[in-house]
């Protein structure tokens, strides 16, 4: 738990850093995927912030949120100049990031979030925020270094948090059959299993019977649908990947 949120502010204090580095005239540039412009990214991020901070004292409070919360808030960040929506979007996610840190752990303990048929727990709330934040900073910082990577701390805790998200985001292929993935730095080991109508994760021991080596933060980036030939390390054997990148477009 407490890890997931220093990655996070870990997260939150790069995706600052990556902003300041941003010429203002360049908001409105394409970020990834390159049918958002930098600022549209930003926007998410913000207005995300706006509403998950909203959420969450919603439950901690025992409070139902408003069911027009949401629009509301989207149509106030739709109407916002690039700069603002910016802008706007930093003070917001910073906080979120301070209203889950300054929650104590007697009530992290009881905290519940409900996700159509899931209730996640307090980690799971902030783990959800961590994986699109990590992915959407990236979203903006490719945009500026083609070159860029997942930061080795966020992907250490991503990598550990993508079973929920195989399922939602992964497209059968109406196929069963098994990969082998060998994750580096950090070492990790899993089992993609297609099935005629499902695709799951999950953890396997190392028993040498591997399909795809590839760089931890490059599988994370796998599954989120942003492993495109043009931001795939050299190194990668590409005998899967096409497939892989069919089952996995992007969410």
């Amino acid at each position: 738990m407490g890890r997931q949120l220093e990655a996070l502010r870990s997260s939150v204090e790069h995706l600052r850093a990556v902003v300041q580095r941003i010429d203002p005239t360049r908001f409105d540039s394409p970020a990834y995927p390159t049918k958002w412009s930098i600022a549209d990214v930003l926007s998410h991020i913000g207005s995300g912030a706006v509403i998950l901070t909203r959420r969450f004292d919603d439950i901690v409070e025992g409070r139902a949120t408003d069911e027009n919360f949401n629009q509301s808030v989207w149509d106030e960040w739709n109407a916002k100049p690039p700069s603002a929506l910016v802008a706007d979007a930093l003070i917001a996610d910073d906080a979120l990031l301070e209203r889950l840190e300054s929650l104590q752990n007697d009530r992290r303990d009881q905290f519940q979030f409900p996700m159509g048929p899931m209730n996640l727990d307090f980690a799971g709330f902030v783990g959800l925020r961590l994986n699109e934040h990590v992915l959407h900073t990236w979203d903006v910082e490719v945009a500026l270094d083609p070159a860029a990577t997942l930061p080795s701390e966020a992907t250490g805790a991503v990598i550990d948090n993508l079973e929920m998200i195989v399922r939602f985001a992964g497209k059968p292929s109406g196929e069963g059959h098994v990969l082998h993935v060998h994750a580096i730095d950090p070492s990790r080991n899993f089992k993609l299993t297609f099935g005629a109508d499902s695709v799951d994760l999950s953890s396997s021991e190392p028993d040498g019977d591997v399909d795809l080596e590839i760089p931890a933060e490059s599988f994370v980036r796998l599954i989120y649908g942003r492993l495109d030939p043009s931001h795939t390390p050299s190194a990668v054997n590409d005998r899967h990947l096409d497939e892989l990148r069919r089952a996995f477009p992007g969410i």
